[in-house]
């Protein structure tokens, strides 16, 4: 009378998986021949040292090519199932045989082995994705940390401006409003310098982005904070000095932290939500600010006769509230082309989907 080893068996959707119970095996005879899988091997048992020798008809079709391990105390047979399927049992037949058992240890459900695969299969999507960018850009890494650290730097800066301007309007109150520009000056500057770097990125294709609006928003700051502010000491105690800055900052405090995180490749859906929305009220007011700064500069520039233009041999003056009135004019079509670049971004990001009627 033949000796049967324990067997204990797990399944996924395209596999199974025996284990038999033998140890110090030797060249073990299997083979599967008309969906019947035929063992036989000497090696330690439950009846100590002899040969141990089992049938399984599979309760569906399998692939008769298999894989077997060997370990000093097992022997592994993995089976290709032909049809990828959950089997409600592992034989033919409906009565298990008694030397049969489940592997605990590898054992799962068909909800848990259906979540397995699914993880399987997103990180095979996800290792694709990957090796295809860093075949496609070598610099790939590189570039992400550079951009992280640009849009890190940013944030830390305007939000040094943002809290120092919101700490001294509590305590000082409209008071802090005249000497805006002596106390946080130096910082925009830096900020607002290092943001030229916008319109650099993508012109080598380090950023995904049209370069238009970028060029418009940094040289439509810039000339802001550097002629019209910079440029005129009277400017520099105005009121709206305040205004400017504190929407400046409160735009780019959210735009900065959303930038980082696409670099790592996070979404944090709530600041998703701010960062496409906040433009809307944010924009109008900062450009609107920006606007009333430039008229108050125009007697400025015509009392001061700063950049002004002598016309020789006709010995008159053009002077440059002249061409303030003409960057007033191509401003509106600037914040035109932003405002629908932005509404475009936002579009894409936040559409609603329209939901399909049943």
């Amino acid at each position: 009378m033949s000796l049967t080893p324990y067997v204990y068996w797990a399944q996924r959707h395209h596999e199974l998986y025996l284990r038999v119970e033998l140890s110090d095996v030797q060249n073990p005879d299997i083979t599967i021949a008309d969906n019947v899988l035929h063992f036989k091997a000497q090696g330690h048992g439950a009846k100590g040292v002899n040969t141990y020798e089992f049938s399984l008809e599979f309760f569906e079709p399998v692939n008769n090519k298999f894989v077997q391990k060997l370990t000093q105390r097992q022997v592994g047979i993995t089976v290709r199932k032909c049809k990828k399927d959950w089997w409600s049992r592992l034989t033919k037949q409906e009565r298990k045989p008694v030397f049969v058992a489940p592997d605990f240890d590898r054992w799962l459900d068909e909800s848990d082995a259906e979540m397995e695969l699914r993880k399987k299969e997103e990180e095979r999507i996800t290792k694709i994705r990957t090796e295809s960018k860093l075949r496609e850009d070598p610099f790939l890494y590189l570039k992400r940390g550079y951009l992280f650290m640009y849009n890190l730097v940013q944030f830390l800066g305007f939000s040094w401006i943002f809290v120092n301007m919101t700490v001294r309007l509590f305590i000082f109150g409209q008071d802090s409003f005249y000497d805006t520009f002596n106390t946080m000056a130096d910082m925009m500057y830096f900020c607002q310098i290092l943001a030229f770097l916008e319109i650099v990125n993508p012109l080598i294709g380090w950023v995904r982005t049209a370069v238009k609006p970028a060029l418009i928003q940094v040289l439509g700051r810039n000339f802001i904070l550097f002629v019209i502010f910079g440029q005129l000491n009277e400017m520099q105690t105005k009121g709206v000095v305040f205004f400017v800055f504190y929407l400046w900052s409160s735009i780019e405090i959210i735009r900065y932290p959303f930038y980082m995180l696409a670099c790592i490749d996070t979404d944090w859906k709530l600041l998703t939500w701010i960062r496409y929305t906040i433009w809307i009220p944010l924009y109008p007011l900062g450009t609107l600010a920006e606007a009333v700064s430039v008229i108050q500069a125009m007697p400025i520039f015509n009392e001061t006769g700063i950049f002004s233009i002598r016309v020789f041999p006709f010995e008159f003056t053009i002077s440059f509230s002249v061409f303030l009135n003409v960057y007033l004019v191509l401003t509106l079509f600037g914040v035109a082309i932003n405002f629908r670049h932005m509404y475009k971004q936002r579009r894409r990001r936040l559409g609603s989907k329209k939901r399909k009627m049943l």
